[in-house]
């Protein structure tokens, strides 16, 4: 472990057009929240060193660490579908990268550490509230094995941001993969800025897809790539009722990863169309829609790549095609394989998904929880009696009486022994997510009360999310009518 951080940044040796150098604003007094321990041996940093104050003033951006170059990256971005040429960092400063115990490069990026070139008159601040969010449902995310972001400490800096009232504010510090992002094509895209498209391809390809430099034509290796990345990561979505919602281009990693936890939620009463998001007012963004979203989203960043697929534009169009067509097949793979794991079955049928979508129809008609249904069908697949504790969930009990008794006559042909059923259903139905409700509570108590137990007991729970953990039971239940979150709002 060491006592400083041993900065390598890749990102700041591009050309000074792709990022603005800044300084982050330096946080008043600076207080620990939380530090992701284990995150932290994993990057080989010393979390000892990292929770002491020379820590947390890096942290919080009060000091700048020796070797971080500073920068915020330059973005555009569709955002609800229209197009708009400079987005960038406008409160998130990069402060550089490290290389992982893992052998894996990973961004360090300060979220809420002041203005940037890109802040188009914002205060480039992060309320404490955006920030303990993101710091639950990354970490959540990440414990049930979905490509996320990650969060490696919380701050308050010890100052107060301005937004419909007055708020304590805060700093994020997020590691990812990278922080390019579809939108950063298009920064570059829009300015017929072909040399900057090309360095960032390479320099995409050499850092997140080395395998693609050996193909015919890296582009296009780089954007199947990220086409079967993409199509996966929004089908682990779907799977575990997760809506990020606001799925603008300029919030598309290139790494594959979930980037950008604003107004996003979790479902309790299933319905595909559900939508949380106080900014997506049409619906765009909502469940189910988030696969046919992803495919336009890739779509943008093909054409961004056309010059560097073929000089034929013709020939270029026609091999993005090829690849963007393949993602429904990728993504209903990859879905339909975790509906068989959530309804455990170990062999595949053709019947397996009308299976699967009756059982989804029933519990948007019957207003059932989405995460309790499937876990409590892994008891109820080693035990018969246990059909109640599913029935409940249902307004309508015979709803899910005609539905059992077809999922029983499917395990029969199956095979296979029940306790180990109920075992690989338990590991692919996680007992807790992050509820609204839960998460609200826990940002209430430390917005308004400086008290932060219930966002680490939260936050520990959420470690662990297929185990039991009786003691924390509470935390697992759908809200009561009077603690439902209808709506979720972004962090600016």
């Amino acid at each position: 472990m060491t006592s400083t951080i041993p900065f390598d940044n890749s990102y700041a040796r591009l050309p000074d057009r792709f990022f603005a150098r800044t300084r982050p604003a330096e946080a008043p007094a600076p207080r620990l929240i939380e530090l992701n321990r284990p995150l932290a041996l994993a990057l080989g940093l010393d979390p000892d060193w990292l929770a002491s104050p020379e820590g947390v003033a890096m942290l919080s951006g009060r000091e700048v660490a020796p070797g971080s170059e500073p920068i915020a990256m330059a973005y555009a971005g569709h955002q609800f579908g229209s197009f708009v040429p400079s987005l960038g960092d406008g409160r998130a400063i990069l402060l550089g990268e490290v290389v992982g115990r893992d052998g894996q490069r990973y961004d360090l990026q300060l979220k809420g550490s002041g203005r940037t070139l890109f802040s188009r008159g914002g205060d480039g601040r992060a309320a404490l509230g955006p920030v303990l969010r993101e710091h639950l449902v990354s970490e959540a995310m990440a414990a049930m094995g979905i490509p996320t972001t990650r969060t490696l400490a919380s701050v308050i800096t010890g100052e107060e941001v301005y937004r419909e009232t007055v708020l304590p504010g805060a700093v994020l510090t997020r590691v990812a993969r990278s922080h390019v992002r579809v939108g950063t094509f298009q920064y570059f895209a829009a300015r017929q800025d072909r040399e900057a498209v090309r360095l960032l391809t390479d320099y995409v390809v050499a850092r997140l897809y080395p395998e693609a430099a050996e193909a015919e034509r890296p582009a296009l290796a780089f954007l199947d790539r990220l086409v079967g990345r993409q199509a996966e990561l929004v089908a682990s979505w779907l799977l575990v009722g997760f809506i990020h919602g606001v799925m603008n281009t300029d919030n598309m990693s290139v790494a594959g990863e979930t980037i950008d936890y604003g107004p996003c939620a979790f479902m309790d009463a299933f319905h595909p169309q559900t939508v949380f998001s106080s900014i997506d007012q049409q619906g765009r963004y909502a469940y189910a829609n988030q696969p046919g979203i992803a495919q336009w989203n890739l779509t943008r960043l093909a054409e961004c790549l056309l010059p560097l697929l073929d000089p034929d534009e013709d020939r270029a169009v026609e091999l993005a095609k090829e690849v963007l067509t393949g993602f429904g097949a990728r993504f209903e793979a990859a879905f339909h394989a975790g509906l068989r794991r959530k309804l455990g079955l170990f062999q595949a049928e053709p019947e397996d998904v009308a299976l699967a979508q009756d059982l989804l129809g029933r519990m948007a008609a019957n207003a059932a929880d989405f995460t309790l249904t499937f876990r409590r069908l892994a008891d109820a697949a080693a035990d018969g009696g246990a059909d109640a504790t599913v029935r409940v969930l249902f307004a309508d009990g015979a709803a899910y009486d005609g539905w059992a008794a077809s999922w029983r006559e499917r395990l029969a042909r199956d095979g296979g022994e029940p306790q180990a059923r109920r075992h690989a259903m338990r590991q692919a139905n996680p007992l807790f997510i992050p509820r609204n409700h839960q998460v609200e509570a826990a940002i209430r108590a430390g917005v308004d009360a400086d008290d932060f137990g219930p966002f680490r007991t939260l936050l520990a729970v959420l470690a662990d999310p297929y185990a039991d953990q009786p003691e924390h039971a509470h935390l697992a239940a759908p809200p009561q009518p009077e603690e439902r979150v209808l709506q979720t709002f972004c962090g600016t």
